[in-house]
């Protein structure tokens, strides 16, 4: 159930109202979450969903960054009719983008004629293409700093997670280490804390994360903001707790959040880590998994396992977590990430 309508629910309610002056903290802010804490006078302390809508999407995105424009790959916003194939490969976006869905890799005119038939007037962000790996950076705005996590390799578009090229299935920690030098995380820390400098501008507190790709010559480019809280925080905290019984005076990504949410100080350093990896199994429309018996079996080889129970195309079936790496390098699993594809290879249905 969507937030915003969880947050509808008498009983919900009734136990939201049980405290004076509640403070809500949601995933994700929209205008539907907004105006519902709005009427119930709750003290929503996520940041303003019209910001985080201007970030997000990829053409507003654009204006917003101003300056910043030239840490994107180079770009044309074009309306779709306008589109031409000869300066193909190229990457189509529409405005709004998530997980893969609105990102096109238009390689030829059969790419691209169904898009400009169906949207020839909607406004497109045309980006260059380019070949790399993709990682991710979570960091936190908070009301004296910007802190930055540790970085992982963003795991996309992989069978059998996905059928969809774009999608993001997960985030390997022990991958990026050995995959970036010194030089490459300085560089990717600095481009979130430009980010988060300009969002601290327009008054927003708290998580962001960004999406970044080094490509085969070693350069380095933003591809995408989020702007509110990653997926990947929440497991990523985990693995900080453990790191953390190692190095004292060290906190949490998610718990440096709340602070910030809050707009207190952060007088602490956030745990680096360099192991762990979490892998999603999406739903796909003509492949049905048996659930019980991949969990049974993922949990019995080492794994810890939550199952959603959603059935729309490329939303969340499954999400898998290992303590350590699952892959070799980039797009080749090591004998955990085998694994893991060998016991969903085994529960699928035919």
């Amino acid at each position: 159930m969507d937030t915003w309508k969880l947050l509808k629910q008498s009983d919900i309610k009734k136990f939201i109202n049980k405290f004076d002056s509640p403070n809500l903290v949601v995933f994700k802010n929209t205008k539907q979450i907004q105006r519902e804490c709005e009427q119930q006078n709750w003290n929503l302390l996520n940041p303003a969903a019209e910001i985080i809508n201007k970030v997000e999407q990829k053409i507003s995105q654009v204006e917003w960054l101003e300056e910043k424009q030239k840490l994107l790959p180079e770009f044309e916003i074009k309306t779709c009719k306008e589109v031409s194939c000869d300066s193909a490969p190229f990457i189509l976006q529409f405005n709004r983008a998530h997980t893969g869905n609105g990102t096109f890799l238009i390689e030829d005119k059969e790419d691209l004629d169904p898009l400009q038939q169906k949207f020839p007037d909607r406004p497109v962000k045309i980006s260059k293409y380019i070949e790399g790996d993709m990682f991710t950076l979570n960091c936190i705005v908070s009301r004296d700093q910007i802190l930055t996590s540790s970085i992982s390799y963003q795991i996309t578009g992989i069978e059998p997670f996905t059928t969809n090229t774009f999608a993001t299935v997960g985030n390997d920690w022990g991958l990026a280490d050995t995959q970036l030098t010194t030089k490459d995380q300085q560089k990717i820390k600095q481009i979130g804390e430009q980010v988060g400098q300009k969002l601290r501008i327009d008054n927003f507190f708290g998580l962001f994360g960004i999406d970044v790709i080094k490509s085969s010559s070693g350069e380095i480019y933003l591809i995408e903001i989020n702007a509110r809280q990653p997926a990947s925080t929440t497991f990523e905290s985990h693995l900080q707790i453990k790191a953390e019984k190692r190095n004292d005076h060290k906190t949490t990504t998610f718990y440096a959040h709340l602070l910030s949410l809050l707009k207190q100080n952060i007088n602490f350093n956030i745990p680096e880590i360099n192991s762990g990896a979490q892998i999603i199994y999406r739903n796909k429309q003509q492949q049905q998994l048996d659930v019980s018996q991949a969990r049974r079996q993922l949990e019995q080889a080492g794994f810890q396992v939550i199952t959603y129970n959603n059935n729309k195309p490329n939303s969340e079936l499954m999400r898998i977590m290992s303590n350590k790496t699952i892959f070799t390098r980039p797009n080749h699993f090591n004998s955990r990430g085998q694994k893991i594809t060998s016991i969903l290879s085994e529960a699928k249905i035919s």
